[in-house]
């Protein structure tokens, strides 16, 4: 693996950090700055919607650019938002820190998802995007909990100081090791139309992949981004316990992208189809053993490994259904992968603010949940071959040589 997808993991740390800390940072920027919870939870969403709507306009936006300089430029422009909203004495300027933060991580992302998989061969791709995916993770794991030790001692300010200093590391590595062309090489590939990239991208194979994608992250950031308030006012544990409980998700999460980095490119539909139903029964059981704190903390782990096994895995697959979109395959992945953390904490504030309790964002999860399960298994059915079919696609194979179709392993639909 080249040291160089290693280092756009270390820079998706970074912004990974910033991403999620703000689910132990929510009590203590609700009260600082005047507003509701519910309120707070929303500066989760805006920068969601900004990695929603940032990918494909930023992937777009450098799509003629070297790699190094779009990843650079969009590093030095996510360092100087968070030192603006580590200075801001108004709600309404954080809100806007976080949307232009995030449209820097989008495009970033997307740049740093195409770059990864265009560096490594076909039998790598797989564990290439879990490298980068695995920096989310590593956030959890560090980067998150000690967010939650800064706010605790420090102030909710601290923790976008330490993003910002973070991710100057970041940025130097990427400037000396990333190479500049455009495809991730210092030899650029012959481009591909626009056009041509969102026919794939938009296309019915990959459609309900994106779905279900969009399903899944919205379950996990529904319940994630009310986990402190969740642990603190209805599980019963300790401010002291949010950042234990955060580490204890991201432990989670790193373990589960290293096994779908393994699994997912020789199985991704038995990877993805085993994680759909593992995480509705998984969101179910928080939902109703939330009053514990053992099975509380026994439960959040394997939560994290399920969802970001599952969310690696659909990520993967994406990449593998769209070589004809090398530009905006990452862009349309993260999009969907933002789309759900968009939805996912404004339903769940929804929930709460309807008088629902504490625990109403993890039903609101397993809801999303029962969606995904229901969108992959009607695509599935609608895509089983009639036994015509299957007779006139074993002549066709037979005729091309057993090679399948372009871009297309066999067994890999879903």
């Amino acid at each position: 693996m080249p040291f160089a997808v290693y280092v756009l993991g270390l820079a998706v740390f970074a912004q990974g950090t910033s991403e999620f800390m703000l689910s132990g940072l929510l009590s203590g920027i609700a009260a600082d700055l005047g507003v509701s919870l519910s309120a707070a939870g929303l500066l989760t969403s805006a920068f969601a919607v900004g990695m929603v709507v940032g990918a494909p306009l930023m992937a777009l936006f450098s799509r003629a650019w070297p790699r190094r300089r779009a990843l650079l430029l969009f590093l030095a422009v996510f360092v100087a938002v968070h030192v603006v909203g580590a200075l801001t004495p108004g709600y309404g300027v954080l809100l806007a820190t976080r949307f232009v933060g995030a449209l820097a991580n989008a495009g970033f992302w997307a740049v740093a998802l195409s770059t990864a998989v265009a560096m490594v061969p076909d039998r790598l791709k797989g564990r290439a995007a879990a490298v980068v995916v695995g920096g989310v993770t590593i956030a959890c794991v560090v980067g998150v909990p000690a967010g939650a030790v800064l706010g605790e001692s420090w102030g909710w300010r601290s923790a976008f100081w330490a993003v910002a200093i973070v991710s100057l590391p970041a940025f130097v590595a990427v400037l000396r090791t990333v190479p500049g062309g455009r495809g991730g090489t210092d030899v650029d590939a012959d481009p591909v139309s626009v056009r041509e990239e969102v026919r794939v991208l938009t296309g019915p194979r990959l459609r309900p992949v994106l779905l279900t994608m969009a399903l899944v992250q919205g379950a996990t950031f529904c319940a994630f981004s009310y986990l402190e308030p969740l642990l603190t006012r209805e599980t019963g544990l300790g401010a002291g316990w949010v950042p234990v409980s955060l580490a204890l998700f991201g432990a989670g999460a790193f373990a589960g992208v290293t096994v779908a980095g393994r699994f997912a490119d020789a199985r991704p539909v038995a990877v993805v189809a085993t994680g759909l139903a593992a995480l509705t029964v998984g969101w179910s059981a928080l939902a109703l053993t939330a009053g514990s704190p053992v099975l509380t903390l026994a439960l959040i782990p394997l939560l994290g490994l399920l969802a970001f096994g599952t969310g690696t895995a659909l990520i993967t697959r994406v990449l593998g259904l769209a070589p004809g979109a090398p530009t905006l395959a990452g862009a349309f992945s993260t999009t969907a992968f933002n789309l759900g953390a968009t939805v996912g904490p404004w339903a769940g504030g929804l929930a709460l603010d309807a008088g629902f309790g504490y625990r109403a964002p993890l039903g609101v999860s397993a809801a999303l949940m029962v969606l995904a399960l229901l969108v992959a298994a009607t695509t599935a059915k609608s895509r089983r071959p009639r036994a015509g079919e299957r007779r006139l696609s074993a002549v066709n194979r037979c005729a091309r040589g057993r090679r399948g179709s372009p871009g297309e392993r066999p067994g890999t639909r879903l």
